[in-house]
């Protein structure tokens, strides 16, 4: 052999060892790598379905759910020990109204600490698209809070949630009364030709940046100038889209049924699921009707008819003190409204409707709740009306010195027409009835909030409490559900019902939203006296693989993601 052949040789002998050795340092680092981003072991894992929990590990990796077992020799960035504790789907809060709130505060403290790692919103007044006579208004609800409006659309709306970033996920209808307001404003009659053109232009509009569907508030103006065929309308341009029609019903009392009746025929009509917004029975002299409803939603259901609900479970509902006035009363713009309140006849027409009924005006609120007890002031914006927040408004009268007729227009003249109020109307077997129907899902019907959050005054504990409350409550105490039925209402059900395809489960492949419980303690510390107080028992919250509440503690952390609908169009 040649002296250069021997060069050669020496040469390719030593690539080879050379080889060797970078292979075994490289399989020693890839050894040492941790297979996944985190490790939850130990846990009770409901994943979601209703089925029973089972002894497993969770593995996550890149924001998904990659493994489900015994993963004994498995390794990860962070290791969650979640003995005792039971590990779920992150909830799916079906009924939100933090579309605002998450702009002051994208940390979502209210929501995220009840173990919601998705809120939807949009009910009725969407925060888009905004136009035309509903623009002065829409501003002007937005004052209390400080945000300053650089949207139009719904999908500039998504872009501005994702630029600020957010603790939690979000999805949104696209509401029938905010396109409404759009096009033809706060004034009572049917929308003409050109101008349903218009709404239906805007729906679509709405749908392809990524709406889930049309909702509606058919108890609010201007939602309740909208007849069902208007909705109809409405609902076969979500349809084209796969959305879904959702309703704050026309009635809750004594023509529930009724109500019911019209979200059956807008869904049948429009070829698209309808979903009932916090499904109860309101107003004292209709408690025990709650079966007559189930009927009604059962027979639909039996024909085909793909129809849903959610509630919160609590006995008292909120919405704005100006309900407390006959219908008439609520028509145009919060100017026109205050204009009114200041006549003394118009006040003795109110208190005389107040007292004996209106014919067509079925949620009498002060009735319904028994009088002016059952009704109380949760929030309001001007310094000298905090004082009458968490107060009865017949407590409200009497530190006014005045009738409560008259001190419901001071004060609401004094808060530019509006205010937030709680009305003790519901009874509790009617709650606990509808809470065991098997397409009942969970919903707070409140915003993501904090206690630094001063101008939401004091309001509904369901802002706080709502999941944990079912858990601790009505599982644990009451045993109206068992533990895989809540954590099924909460989580599987919810997604299917608004289309969620990667979340609600707990299983390979799903976005990585997790909440862990402990099933001995979890429970709502919020009170109608005092509710900005945060519930106990869930210490760990994780969004899209990422964990936001760590032993009991935000993290900081704002992984949360637009959801969008089916029709988006990218």
């Amino acid at each position: 052999m040649g002296v250069t052949a021997k060069k050669a040789l020496r040469l390719a002998v030593l690539c080879l060892a050379t080889g060797l050795l970078l292979g075994l340092a490289g399989s020693r680092r890839a050894a040492q790598e941790p297979q996944y981003d985190l490790l939850i072991v130990h846990g009770r894992v409901l994943d979601g379905s209703g089925s029973p929990a089972m002894d497993s590990s969770v593995a996550v990796k890149d924001g998904k759910i990659t493994e489900i077992g015994g993963l004994d020799k498995a390794t990860a960035k962070q290791v969650i020990d979640a003995t005792g504790l039971v590990v779920a789907p992150g909830f799916i809060d079906l009924h939100s109204h933090s579309d605002f709130t998450l702009l002051v505060d994208g940390n979502a403290q209210s929501k995220i600490r009840q173990g919601v790692t998705t809120e939807i919103l949009g009910e009725s007044d969407s925060a888009g698209p905004v136009l035309g006579p509903a623009v002065d208004e829409f501003d002007k609800s937005l004052k209390p809070t400080g945000i300053k409006r650089d949207w139009k659309t719904l999908g500039e709306y998504f872009a501005r949630l994702e630029r600020q970033h957010i603790s939690v996920n979000i999805a949104s209808y696209v509401g029938s009364g905010q396109v409404r307001a759009d096009v033809i404003g706060y004034t009572n009659r049917p929308a003409h030709d050109d101008e349903m053109d218009a709404m239906k232009q805007l729906v679509e509009q709405a749908m392809r940046e990524g709406a889930i569907g049309v909702a509606s508030g058919l108890i609010y103006a201007p939602n309740m100038y909208s007849n069902t065929k208007e909705l109809i309308e409405l609902g076969k341009v979500a349809a084209k889209y796969g959305g879904i029609y959702t309703s704050h019903i026309r009635g809750e009392g004594v023509h529930g049924v009724q109500a019911i009746q019209e979200a059956i025929q807008i869904s049948i009509k429009a070829n698209l699921p309808a979903h009932i917004l916090h499904f109860k029975v309101d107003g004292k002299d209709n408690w025990g009707h709650m079966g007559l409803q189930i009927k009604t939603v059962e027979e639909a259901r039996s024909n085909g008819v793909e129809i849903t609900a959610d509630q919160y479970p609590y006995i008292a509902a909120m919405t704005g003190l100006e309900q407390c006035l006959p219908p008439r009363y609520l028509e145009g713009t919060s100017q026109q409204i205050v204009a009114r309140l200041k006549s003394a006849d118009a006040r003795a027409r109110i208190r005389a409707d107040i007292l004996n009924g209106l014919p067509g005006w079925e949620d009498n609120e002060v009735k319904s709740v028994g009088g002016w007890h059952g009704v109380m002031v949760a929030s309001c914006q001007k310094p000298e009306n905090k004082k009458y927040e968490g107060k009865r408004m017949d407590e409200v009268a009497k530190m006014m010195g005045k009738d409560p007729v008259d001190a419901l227009c001071d004060l609401l003249i004094s808060e530019e027409g509006s205010a937030g109020a709680i009305y003790f109307s519901m009874s509790e077997p009617d709650v606990e009835l509808g809470m065991k129907q098997p397409w009942v899902g969970i919903g707070s019907d409140g915003s993501a909030v904090s206690p630094e959050m001063t101008f939401e005054g004091k309001p509904h504990p369901r802002f706080y409490g709502t999941f944990p409350r079912v858990l601790g409550v009505y599982v644990r105490e009451k045993k109206v559900l068992t533990l895989p039925e809540a954590v099924h209402k909460m989580t599987g059900l919810s997604a299917k019902i608004v289309g969620l395809t990667d979340r609600g489960l707990l299983k390979p492949g799903m976005a990585a939203d997790i909440t862990l419980f402990d099933p001995a303690a979890v429970i709502d510390k919020a009170t109608f006296e005092n509710p900005a107080q945060y519930p106990v028992g869930i210490p760990y919250v994780i969004v899209n693989g990422v964990v936001v509440i760590d032993k009991g503690e935000h993290t900081g952390a704002r992984p949360g993601r637009v959801l969008y609908g089916k029709g988006k169009k990218t």
